[in-house]
Parts: structure tokens; C-alpha cells; sequence
């Protein structure tokens, strides 16, 4: 199955899986996920985009069972090269396919980190929200990772450079195509009320945190505020910038959606 993504696949984890930016940004997404995977009880778990592997292989682990999925060949071609646990498979999927016999089970938890929801259109997007519903146990989690309108880094980095264009890209209802490696890829944005609103129909709203108000996004990984000491600021202050209220103008915001029985 060809993606897009599969360009992006060899450099990826160079370019954010390890890259400081990319460390600093998971390890906030690890914190706030944290009370649902450090629980004794083994979760069954689904990580939709996962890319190169580094979230299944974290939660395989720990001991949980996982089925992480991508579109990309190329992604899931580096991932299963990796050292990683029995209790994780990875498969090549894609989101807009899966329905509720897709798997063979049912699970605790679905996942997907930094920004893979928003290549779905809104159309798409509603109907994920509801196929999800029906793949999850009693009260399962749907635990997504996003990039919201509002991005205040986006914003002032742009404005510097003279280009309003890119420092108000993300405030559309409308696609904006990214670039990937060279590769175009068509993009939407959406802020914590988008996806709670379209979910409350299957789903609580149990938490919603901002992943990367001060750190950076990936894209000034070379530059100075991505290096010591800058950095070491920036994570110390996303620690204390942890408030809702703040998710929309992140870099990426996490949200946890809880199924009703």
C-alpha cells in the first residue's frame, strides 16, 4: 500500500522519533498517558499511525498486548526491523478502511500520537470517531494526538520571518497541504471542541492537556531554541503549562476520550 509517508520513512527517526524535539514532545505525551499503561492490569491496546514503532514498542514492553497499525509500508517496514517484544504486532493498515471486523478482538485503549488524525477530512473523521466506538471494550480510551489552529511557536516564527501566510495556516476549516519530505500532504486542523464535539455522541472528555507550548516544533530542530539550555527551559516550563485551556495554541494537544458502557 503506497503512502505518502513511505518518503519519510527512512529519515523519520532521525528527524523527530530521536530527535530532541521529538523526545521532549513524547515524553510529555508519556506523562499524561501514564495512569492508563502503568496500571498492573494487561491492556489490549491498538496504536493507529503509528509510524516507526517507538509508542507500541514502549507499551508492548510494559507488558500489554498491541496491534499497531500505518498506512505506510515504509513505516512499518523500519518498525518491524526493531527489536521489539512477542506481544506486538505491526501491520500495515489503513484508518479509513478498518471497521469493527477488521480485528479479532476488541480493545482497552486506541491510540494514535503527533498529528496522524489530522489527515483526516472532517467527513473522515466522524466516521473514525464512530468506528472507534465500536472497536473499544466497556469504557475503553480513544487517546489522541493532534496539532490544533492556534499554535503560538507557528505563529511567532513565521510573523519574524515575514510570512503571515504559514504564521496563520493552521486557523482554517479548510485542508492546507503539508510538506512531508518534499511530498505534499493534504492536512486538517482541529482544536480540543472540535473533537469533543464531534465524540460526545459516544464519548466522555476525560482529559485534555497541551503537548508543546514552549518546546518548540520539530521543524526549528536545528535551530538554537531546540539545543542546551534553551531547550531545558522549554520542557521545564511545558511542565507547569499544563492547563486545558492552553491545548489549542500547543503545538500538539492530547485528548482522552472515554467510552460509555
Amino acid at each position: 500500500m503506497h503512502s505518502d509517508f513511505d518518503v519519510a520513512a527512512p529519515l523519520y527517526d532521525d528527524i523527530f522519533t530521536y530527535s530532541n524535539i521529538g523526545k521532549a514532545q513524547r515524553k510529555l505525551v508519556f506523562k499524561y498517558i501514564n495512569p492508563i499503561i502503568s496500571q498492573e492490569k494487561k491492556l489490549s491496546i491498538l496504536e493507529l499511525n503509528c509510524g516507526t514503532g517507538a509508542d507500541a514498542i514502549s507499551f508492548a514492553a510494559m507488558n500489554h498486548d498491541v496491534i499497531a497499525t500505518d498506512i505506510s509500508e515504509g513505516m512499518i517496514a523500519i518498525a518491524k526491523a526493531k527489536n521489539h517484544p512477542k506481544n506486538l504486532e505491526f501491520k500495515v493498515q489503513d484508518i479509513n478502511t478498518i471497521t469493527e471486523n477488521t480485528f479479532d478482538k476488541k480493545f482497552d485503549l486506541i491510540f494514535s500520537d503527533f498529528g496522524g488524525i489530522n489527515c483526516l477530512s472532517h467527513e473522515q473523521l466522524h466516521d473514525f470517531i464512530k468506528k472507534t466506538s465500536d472497536l473499544l471494550l466497556p469504557n475503553g480510551k480513544l487517546v489522541l494526538v493532534l496539532m490544533p489552529k492556534n499554535c503560538l511557536w507557528e505563529r511567532f516564527y513565521f510573523t519574524l520571518k515575514g510570512d503571515k501566510t504559514k504564521a496563520n495556516r493552521r486557523n482554517t476549516t479548510k485542508s492546507v497541504v503539508a510538506n512531508v519530505d518534499g511530498v505534499g500532504v493534504e492536512t486538517w486542523y482541529y482544536n480540543p471542541q472540535d473533537i469533543s464535539a464531534i465524540a460526545n455522541k459516544f464519548y466522555t472528555t476525560k482529559k485534555i492537556k497541551p503537548i508543546g507550548v514552549t518546546i518548540p516544533p520539530s521543524y526549528l530542530e536545528q535551530s538554537f531554541v531546540a539545543k542546551f539550555p534553551m531547550l531545558n527551559i522549554f520542557k521545564g516550563l511545558d511542565s507547569i503549562l499544563t492547563a486545558s485551556a492552553l491545548a489549542k495554541y500547543a503545538d500538539h494537544f492530547l485528548i482522552e476520550l472515554e467510552l460509555g458502557c
